[in-house]
C-alpha cells in the first residue's frame, strides 16, 4: 500500500509512542521550516524520512511536526519494502541486548531500499532530510543554564536529551528539506553495486546535514574531534612523524602517538555553551572591575569582515586582553576568536576553561622539536583554511612599560604559509589598541623593570592574585585600528606568491621581508586607534616635572594645551579623546587614586608621589606617539632661545627613523617634516613661539615666562628618549671601534642608564629597558651608522660623530657631562678634556638663559607652595650651549 499525504499521521504509531508523544507535548513547542512542507513533496510516491542522528525524542518530535504538517506518519511501515517505520538516522548508536552488544550498520537501512526498488523500474522512494533542533541559539537574555544545553555538534547522551527538552524544548526548529528521489539517484549511479550506491548516499546526506546544521548554530569548531585528525592526516604531519620514527629509532606507532599528544596539547576545544556560560559570569565580574567597557570604531570592523579571515592583533597590556576581546565580541554578535595563548597559562582548572573558550597554547621556543613544530604549523593552516577567527598578540608578551614591543613575526610568517597553501578566503588583519586607566599587574610590572624576577603563573599565585579584585579599575576602552588585508602585500611582494603555494615547505625569499613589513604595519596602525584617557594626560603633564607636581593653575593650562593640541592636530580619524574638561580631569585623577592634592592658602598643588609616579609612566608611554612631533619641537628650545625652521627640520628628519623605530609612527621622513611645520605653526598661533624673518626664524620666551614653561613640559615626555641615544652612542665613542660585540654595548649601556637613573632621581623604569636600547642599535645598523666586523666587534660610521655633536642641540651640557662620566670606557674621544663650544653667531641655534634654573625654581616653588622665584634676566647667565 502507496502512502501519501492524506493519510493520517497517528494511523500506526503504537499506543505507547503517542502516550511519550504526549508527555513531551507540554515542553515542546515546534517551528517548521519551511511553515508547509507538504509543498515539497511529490503526489503518490512513498516517503522515507532521514534524520541527522538516532534519538527517540528526535523521533517523537519529528511524528508530532509530520501530523501538524500533515505529512506521512514517519511511525508506519514503508509501502513496498520489509522496513517497519518510514524513517531511519544516518548516525545510530550501538544498542545491547541481554548484556550483549548489538553493534549497527548505519548504511543498511539504505541498502534495503535500494533492494527493494531491484527490477522494478516503476517504482520509487522519495527520501526527505528533516533536521531536528532542539535549543538551537538561545538569545543573550537567555539563563546561562538553559545555554549549557543548547544545540551543538555533539551527539549527547539521553539524559543531557532530555535536560535540553525540559529547558530549550519550546525553541524546537524542525527543517525538511526537498525530497531526493532515490530511483533518479540510482539510475544516474551507473551500475555501481547498492553497498557502493548505499555509501555514496550516505556521504552526500551527511554532506548536505553538516552544511545545514553550520547555517543554523554555526560551523563545527570541537578541535578535539574534527582538527586534530585533519592535523595528524596531512602530509606535513605524516612526514615528520616518520622523520621522528627513524631518528629516534622507535616505531611509527609511538611517533605517531607522540605527534597525536602534542596536538591535543596544542588544540582548542572549543565550546559554546561553556563561552555563553562564561559570558554571563563576566558580565559580573567587568562590572565589578571597571566602570565601563567602551568600543570604537568596531561598527568598521565589523563592516570590513564579511568574505574575510580574520585575525585579531591587539596590543598586549594585561591578563585580562584575552577575556576583554572575546567578551566584548561575543555580546556584540560576533563569533568569538580562537587565540594563541602561552603554554604557561594551562594551568589546573584555568588552561580546560580557557580551552573551551577558544584558547589553543603555544610553547614560548620552537627549537629542538622539529615534530611540534610542524604540528603546531599544520593547526594553524587548519583553523585558516576552515575559516576559524584567530587572535593573537604580535608583541610575544604583555608590554611591562605601556609601549608597543617591538614585534614578533613568527605567528605572523604561519599565517600567511597557510593562506599561501589554500587561498580560498582572503585574510584581513584586525589591529586593536586597549587602552586601560589602572592596571591589574602594575605593581609587578614595575618591580620586573626595577630587575626583580618575573613571577611565574600558576594556580597558587592566581589565587593569591584575587586581592586586586577589590579594586576599581576606571574605564577600558576598545578601539578598532584600520584593517591590512593580506593580499595587497602579497601582490606588492611578489608578481608570482600564487605559485608559491604549491610547496608547503617552501620559503620564499621575499615572505621574511613581508612578514615585517606586515608586523610594523599592524603596530602603526594599533598606535593610529589610540584612546587618550584622563590619567594618559595627567601622566604627560605630571612626570615632565622634576618632583611630579604642578601648581594647580598650571595643571589646568597644560592639560587644556594637550587637549587642544590633539585636536587641532589630529594624529588619526582613529584616535578618540577623553570629553572631559581639564577641572574634570584633575577630579579623576584624584577619585581614581592616582594623584594627590596639597592644600595651600597661595594655590593647591597636585602631586604623584612614590609608586604612584612609577605606575604613570606606564599611561603616559600608551599615548606618546601621539605628542612626538609637539616634543621634538619644543626639545629644541629646551637650550636655545632662538632656532631656524631649517635647522629644526634638519635635524628632525636625522633623528625620525629611530623615533619612528621605537614610536612605529606612520609617516615617512616627508611626512614627519609636514607634521613638524602643522605643530610649529600651531605653537605660533598659541603664542608659545614667536615667528620672524618670514617665518624662517623662531624664538620662545625667556625661561619664566609661561610659554616657556608649557614648552618645556611637553619637551620633557621625550627628552629621555634622546639621553638614552647620546648613552649608546657615547659608549661607542668611548671604547672606540672594533672593541666591544652588540651584546657588551647593550650591557654597557643599561648599566649607564640605571646609575644615572639613581643619581638624578629619574622614576621612570623603562628608561634603562635594555630592549630600548636593542632597538637602537638595530636601527644603527639598518642605517649602516654601525656594523659588526669579521670578529663579531662593532665598527662606526662618521655619521656618528655627527650625531654627537647634533646632541649638543637638545642635550644640556649637565647632562652630557653626567653621562659621560658615567659611561664605562677606556679613552674618552668624544669628551676629551672640554666639548668644542659651538660659534654664538651660527643661525642653528643661539644660547639659551639659565631655563633649567627657572624651571627647577617653578617646581620647588609647587612643591613648597612658595611663590615663583624670578628666573635670571636675558643674557645674565648664559649656557655656553
Amino acid at each position: 500500500m502507496t502512502t501519501t499525504a492524506d493519510s493520517p499521521a497517528r494511523q500506526r504509531a503504537p499506543w505507547w509512542f503517542n502516550l511519550a508523544g504526549q508527555l513531551l507535548q507540554p515542553w515542546v513547542r515546534i517551528r517548521r521550516d519551511p511553515a508547509e512542507p507538504t509543498s515539497l513533496l511529490q503526489a503518490g510516491v512513498p516517503v522515507c524520512y532521514v534524520i541527522e542522528r538516532d534519538g527517540f525524542s528526535d523521533a517523537l518530535i519529528l511524528q508530532r511536526a509530520c501530523c501538524e504538517a500533515g505529512l506521512p506518519n514517519p511511525m508506519q511501515p514503508l509501502a513496498g519494502t520489509r522496513r517497519r517505520r518510514s524513517v531511519f538516522a544516518l548516525a545510530r548508536r550501538d544498542g545491547s541486548l541481554l548484556g550483549r552488544n548489538r553493534k549497527r550498520n548505519p548504511n543498511e537501512p539504505l541498502r534495503q531500499l535500494v533492494h527493494s526498488l531491484e527490477g522494478m523500474a516503476e517504482r520509487d522512494i522519495q527520501i526527505v532530510p528533516v533536521s531536528i533542533y532542539v535549543g538551537r541559539a538561545p538569545s543573550r537574555d537567555s539563563g546561562w543554564f538553559r545555554v549549557l544545553f543548547s544545540e551543538n555538534w555533539v551527539m549527547v547522551g539521553r539524559f543531557r536529551r532530555m535536560l535540553a527538552l525540559l529547558l530549550n524544548g519550546r525553541d524546537t526548529v524542525v527543517h525538511f528539506s526537498a525530497p531526493v528521489s532515490l530511483r533518479l539517484m540510482l539510475d544516474e549511479s551507473g551500475g555501481i553495486t547498492p553497498e557502493r550506491f548505499a555509501r555514496k548516499v550516505a556521504r552526500v546526506l551527511r554532506t548536505h546535514f553538516h552544511r545545514i546544521r553550520a547555517a543554523v548554530i554555526g560551523p563545527d569548531l570541537s578541535h578535539k574531534r574534527t582538527v586534530v585528525d585533519a592535523v595528524l592526516n596531512a602530509e606535513p604531519v605524516r612526514a615528520a612523524i616518520a622523520a621522528t620514527a627513524a631518528k629516534e629509532k622507535t616505531s611509527h606507532a609511538k611517533a605517531w602517538r607522540k605527534a597525536h599528544q602534542l596536538a591535543l596539547e596544542i588544540a582548542a576545544d572549543y565550546s559554546h555553551p561553556v563561552v555563553r556560560s562564561a559570558s554571563f559570569l563576566l558580565g559580573n565580574f567587568w562590572n565589578k572591575l571597571y566602570d565601563g567597557i567602551s568600543m570604537h570604531h568596531f561598527d568598521k570592523a565589523r563592516a570590513a569582515a564579511p568574505g574575510h579571515e580574520v585575525i585579531y592583533v591587539p596590543c598586549h597590556r594585561s591578563h585580562a586582553d584575552y577575556l576583554l576581546m572575546s567578551y566584548q565580541l561575543h555580546v556584540s554578535g560576533v563569533v568569538v576568536p580562537h587565540i594563541a595563548a602561552g603554554v604557561n597559562l594551562n594551568l589546573p582548572v584555568i588552561g580546560p576553561i580557557l580551552r573551551r573558550g577558544g584558547a589553543f597554547f603555544l610553547r614560548r621556543s620552537f627549537k629542538g622539536n622539529a615534530l611540534y613544530s610542524v604540528v603546531f604549523n599544520e593547526y594553524v593552516a587548519q583553523l585558516i583554511d576552515r575559516g576559524v577567527p584567530m587572535e593573537y598578540f604580535i608583541e610575544g608578551g604583555r608590554s611591562r612599560t605601556g609601549r608597543l614591543l617591538a614585534p614578533r613575526a613568527g605567528m605572523l610568517a604561519m599565517t600567511v604559509r597557510a593562506f599561501l597553501r589554500a587561498p580560498r578566503r582572503p585574510v584581513l588583519f584586525q589591529p586593536v589598541y586597549i587602552g586601560y586607566e589602572k592596571l591589574m599587574e602594575g605593581a609587578s610590572y614595575a618591580g620586573e623593570l626595577s630587575g626583580q624576577p618575573k613571577e611565574k603563573e600558576s594556580l597558587i599565585g592566581l589565587l593569591r592574585g584575587l586581592k586586586v579584585l577589590r579594586q576599581r579599575y576606571g574605564h577600558v576602552a576598545l578601539n578598532f585600528g584600520e584593517p591590512i588585508e593580506l593580499t595587497p602585500l602579497l601582490d606588492a611582494a611578489s608578481d608570482d606568491w600564487r605559485a608559491a603555494g604549491a610547496d608547503p615547505e617552501a620559503k620564499p625569499e621575499w615572505l621574511g621581508a613581508l612578514t615585517d613589513r606586515l608586523a610594523e604595519q599592524i603596530q602603526i596602525n594599533i598606535n593610529r586607534a589610540a584612546d587618550v584617557n584622563p590619567i594618559n594626560l595627567l601622566a604627560l603633564a605630571l612626570l615632565a616635572t622634576p618632583k611630579h607636581a604642578m601648581a594647580e593653575s598650571d595643571l589646568l593650562t597644560q592639560l587644556e594645551l594637550s587637549k587642544t593640541m590633539l585636536e587641532a592636530l589630529p594624529y588619526s580619524d582613529r584616535v578618540t579623546l577623553t570629553p572631559m574638561n581639564p577641572a574634570a580631569i584633575i577630579a579623576y585623577g584624584e577619585q581614581m587614586g592616582w594623584i594627590q592634592r596639597v592644600q595651600h592658602p597661595l594655590g593647591d598643588v597636585l602631586t604623584a608621589t612614590g609608586e604612584r609616579a612609577v605606575l604613570l609612566s606606564y599611561f603616559r608611554n600608551n599615548v606618546l606617539h601621539l605628542t612626538a612631533t609637539a616634543a621634538w619641537v619644543s626639545c629644541c628650545f629646551l637650550n636655545n632661545r632662538r632656532m631656524s625652521r631649517s635647522s629644526i627640520l634638519r635635524l628632525g628628519r636625522i633623528i625620525y627613523p629611530f623615533i619612528q623605530g621605537e614610536l612605529f609612527l606612520p609617516w615617512d621622513t616627508d611626512g614627519f617634516a609636514g607634521q613638524l611645520q602643522a605643530t610649529i605653526d600651531f605653537f605660533v598661533r598659541r603664542g608659545l613661539l614667536e615667528s620672524s624673518n618670514d617665518g624662517r626664524s623662531l624664538e620662545r620666551s625667556p625661561g619664566q615666562d609661561d610659554g616657556a614653561y608649557q614648552l618645556k613640559v611637553i619637551a620633557r615626555s621625550l627628552i629621555q628618549a634622546f639621553e638614552r641615544y647620546y648613552i649608546t652612542i657615547a659608549a661607542l665613542a668611548k671604547n672606540g671601534p672594533h672593541t666591544m660585540t652588540g651584546a657588551e654595548l647593550e650591557n654597557a649601556c643599561t648599566l649607564t642608564a640605571q646609575r644615572l637613573s639613581l643619581l638624578n632621581e629619574l622614576s621612570a623604569p623603562e628608561f634603562f629597558d635594555k630592549a630600548l636600547f636593542r632597538g637602537f642599535i638595530q636601527k644603527l645598523r639598518e642605517r649602516r651608522i654601525v656594523w659588526t666586523d669579521d670578529a663579531g666587534k662593532l665598527d662606526y660610521d662618521s655619521a656618528l660623530e655627527g650625531m654627537v655633536r647634533d646632541a649638543r642641540v637638545i642635550l644640556s651640557r649637565e647632562v652630557r657631562h653626567s653621562i659621560l662620566k658615567i659611561t664605562p670606557g677606556g679613552n674618552d674621544k668624544e669628551a676629551g678634556a672640554n666639548e668644542v663650544r659651538e660659534d654664538p653667531a651660527t643661525p642653528d641655534h643661539v644660547p639659551a638663559d639659565s631655563d633649567d634654573a627657572a624651571l627647577h625654581e617653578r617646581h620647588v616653588a609647587a612643591e613648597h607652595q612658595l611663590h615663583r622665584h624670578p628666573a635670571a634676566s636675558d643674557g645674565a647667565a648664559n649656557s655656553p650651549d
